[in-house]
């Protein structure tokens, strides 16, 4: 039986038989399906095409998939839910893979059910996300449909978690952010063992809050962060 609401879905993985197995389920369950069996195949599709999300292999030929979701993110600027697979006992490939922009993660082996409803999930979050044309705080400005961050007429260019940061303060704004909250939005459950989170604000701190600017990040000590316009204190 096909699914009500079908997706158009790329999967860009090397192994033609789990490439294979995937595209079957998922299009016997009413979806169209798009493979590619290397990094630069996968990429061009990605970025001249419109998915609904895209299932990405961490160890492909041509360009591997860190690097292949970092250029998806940060050179084409597309938001498009990416789901990485990657191997069960290697946690930093996974820690990397959402550091470079993926949003979410299954462990190979996996069940081809998961996959689906993980990407379903993936979907149905970006889908229903409510996403304003324009943040605002202060004179910062975010517009997440374009990945651009301008403060007054200077323009801003971050990598995928301190834009993720970003983000989630601007939306939170003025309210304060806890730090268990700010690493299940970039890492889920698997945050780093290292203080990965304060290394990412210390980016966007540098980025948002110039020398001569008013600063918009204000850290709570041992709590988390708030951002808020200077007339609001």
């Amino acid at each position: 039986m096909g699914t009500a609401t079908p997706l158009h879905i790329l999967v860009i993985e090397d192994n033609p038989d789990l490439a294979a197995n995937v595209c079957d389920f998922l299009e016997a369950k009413g979806h169209v399906v798009d493979v590619a069996g290397d990094g630069l195949t996968g990429l061009h599709l990605a970025v001249t095409r419109d998915f609904d999300a895209i299932v990405l292999d961490i160890v492909l030929p041509g360009m591997d998939g860190l690097t292949l979701c970092r250029k998806f993110r940060e050179e084409a600027r597309r938001t498009t839910p990416v789901l990485m697979l990657t191997a069960r006992d290697a946690l930093d490939d996974r820690v990397a893979g959402l550091e470079c922009g993926a949003d979410d993660y299954v462990l190979k082996p996996f069940a081809l059910r998961e996959l689906e409803a993980r990407l379903k999930a993936l979907v149905r979050r970006s889908s229903s996300a409510v996403t304003p044309s324009v943040l605002q705080v202060g004179d910062l400005e975010f517009d997440p449909a374009l990945l651009r961050v301008r403060r007054g007429a200077r323009a801003i260019s971050l990598p995928p978690i301190p834009l993720k940061l970003l983000e989630t303060l601007m939306r939170a704004a003025p309210r304060v952010v806890r730090r268990e909250e700010l690493e299940r939005v970039v890492w889920g459950d698997a945050p780093p063992d290292s203080d990965a989170l304060r290394s990412h604000m210390h980016t966007v701190r540098a980025a948002v809050d110039a020398p001569d600017e008013p600063a918009l990040i204000h850290t709570l000590r041992g709590v988390g962060y708030r951002m808020m316009a200077p007339d609001a204190l």
